[in-house]
């Protein structure tokens, strides 16, 4: 047996390991969306409360309503800070929950929206978050038909949190998810990688850089369907990158569908911006998060199709096609790296850029 193999079966029975939270309290780590948050989830929430629409753990459930199908999902936005280049928390909270049923399958309808609000919080910034939440239900078509405001005490928040929970159709008669995904597919992302983290980071004041970015956040409903639209039958599974990047997202799909994923760093699309400012950060570009990019795995014998119909709108023009589904090794992603080398992509444990959503 090679050294090589050696390695990836200790990889292999490390993950056929039960989940298991070690950790006496909780920490950033498992909020940032690697390998903490998938233990925390799997060991204490999937453990707590498991049950058939809950434990594929896709971006929403997806519920028989006798005629009808529906998708269901919840999100929560801590983002710090609230108002940042290209968004801010409003927006951010109705098109990260827009885009988690867009990626489903779902025509979105409905969203609720919950405050979490600080004593002291400016009345001024909170017109201003809701006149953003409403500008973006107003771009998504969704109403906001219901919440709640809970007020904490003084130096007991940070100002403002949200969470938005979102209600959308099924209306095609295709079905996709990770389990879908077999050797031969071929892998898209939607548009360039990770401006969103790093103008949040950037915002943030905490380090002398500056660069010419905004924010990708934006709703993906309408690039979604125009890509279902145009490949019907072709799309295996569809997620969008936000906590964790684009290697995070591609680590969760081979992993549950058995599959190994091979990625070219240089198709990747990443603005030259993003690139240097993650060099001088120490961070890779495809574990940073998105909020207006989603990830796409197509039949391979499609992928030019999906690819053309990707480019021909808007939020897509940027979209590549920068990867391959193979046979295994079973969950692992690859990396052909600029050197010419290849490198395994695991899961992050926490992640290097926290509460950027």
């Amino acid at each position: 047996m090679t050294t090589e193999q050696q390695v990836l079966d200790r990889i292999e029975r490390a993950r056929r390991r039960a989940p298991r939270v070690r950790e006496e309290r909780v920490t950033l780590a498992h909020g940032a969306g690697g390998k903490a948050t998938q233990t925390l989830v799997e060991d204490v929430f999937v453990g707590a409360f498991g049950n058939p629409a809950l434990e594929p753990l896709d971006d929403g459930a997806t519920l028989d309503l006798g005629a009808s199908r529906m998708v269901l999902t919840t999100d929560s936005f801590v983002v710090s800070p609230l108002f940042f280049p290209g968004g801010d928390i409003g927006d951010l909270a109705v098109n990260g929950t827009v885009n988690d049923l867009a990626v489903s399958g779902a025509r979105p309808l409905y969203l609720s929206a919950g405050f979490i609000l600080e004593e002291g919080f400016p009345m001024d910034d909170l017109r201003r978050v809701t006149a953003s939440m409403a500008a973006a239900a107003r771009r998504a078509g969704v109403a906001v038909v219901t919440g709640d405001t809970k007020v904490v005490q003084h130096g007991k928040g940070d100002g403002c949190y949200i969470t938005t929970t979102g209600v959308g159709v099924l209306e095609r008669p295709e079905a996709f998810g990770a389990a879908r995904v077999r050797p031969g597919d071929a892998v898209l992302v939607s548009g360039p990688i990770g401006e969103h983290g790093v103008t949040v980071m950037l915002a943030r004041g905490e380090l002398d850089l500056a660069a010419d970015l905004v924010s990708d956040t934006a709703p993906l409903d309408g690039v979604v369907a125009a890509l279902l639209d145009a490949v019907p039958g072709g799309v295996r599974m569809l997620r969008d990158a936000t906590r964790g990047g684009v290697a995070t997202v591609l680590n969760e799909v081979a992993r549950a569908a058995g599959v190994s994923i091979t990625v070219d760093e240089a198709a990747v699309p990443v603005r030259a911006a993003v690139t240097g400012a993650c060099e001088l950060l120490g961070i890779d570009p495809l574990y940073v998060a998105c909020e207006g990019r989603f990830v796409a795995i197509v039949a391979g014998d499609r992928a030019e199709e999906a690819l053309a119909a990707l480019r021909g709108h808007p939020l897509g023009e940027d979209a590549a096609l920068v990867g391959t589904v193979d046979g295994g090794p079973s969950g692992l992603v690859l990396l052909k790296t600029a050197f010419g080398g290849t490198r395994i992509a695991d899961l992050l444990v926490g992640d290097p850029l926290p509460r950027i959503c």
